[in-house]
């Protein structure tokens, strides 16, 4: 693929290559999505449309920040529209767990299996500022850029969702 220019600031810095742009976001796009959809089928499929509309959009952004920006929106809007299409069916990949043992490997999975189900039980808006916020570190006001959402309604949903999942959680140790 041809060289496009990323810039940042007002400075143009070394080219980055539409290659190198999916090689350094592709783990961060794909786990959104998966958090998102609870399915790596799906998210995979997520992940592919979006660096696809990357490439038709090309590569030039005012800095890193935007094209992070761009990239966890078309990322939630292509999950919001696989959810609207079909209710979320959660099917979780196996997991290795190198120098871990085995009985830590099944209670990391498990534990894993437990959030991801929760997850898969919020609305999805809900569930999109939780793990955008609290599992993919972005702040409130990133998140409500995101989902196209104010900050209020951002930090209301997350307190919701939290609220929500401690109570599907609690309910499963019962």
């Amino acid at each position: 693929m041809q060289a496009t220019a990323v810039i940042f600031g007002a400075a143009q810095v070394e080219s980055e290559t539409f290659d190198g742009i999916v090689r350094r976001c592709e783990r961060q796009v794909l786990g959104t999505a998966f958090r998102i959809l609870g399915n790596w089928a799906d998210a995979e499929d997520v992940a592919q449309e979006t660096f696809l509309r990357l490439h038709r959009h090309g590569t030039r952004f005012a800095d890193d920040a935007a094209l992070g920006a761009w990239l966890y929106r078309v990322t939630m809007n292509l999950c919001f529209d696989r959810t609207r299409a079909a209710k979320l069916a959660v099917e979780l990949p196996e997991l290795r767990c190198p120098g871990i043992s085995a009985e830590s490997c099944v209670m990391r999975d498990q534990a894993k299996d437990k959030l991801m189900a929760a997850l898969a039980e919020l609305p999805t808006k809900e569930r999109a500022a939780v793990v955008l916020r609290e599992i993919e570190g972005l702040s409130t006001a990133e998140v409500a850029g995101i989902l196209g959402s104010s900050e209020v309604t951002v930090r209301s949903q997350i307190s919701k969702a939290l609220g929500r999942l401690r109570l599907l959680l609690s309910r499963e140790e019962i």
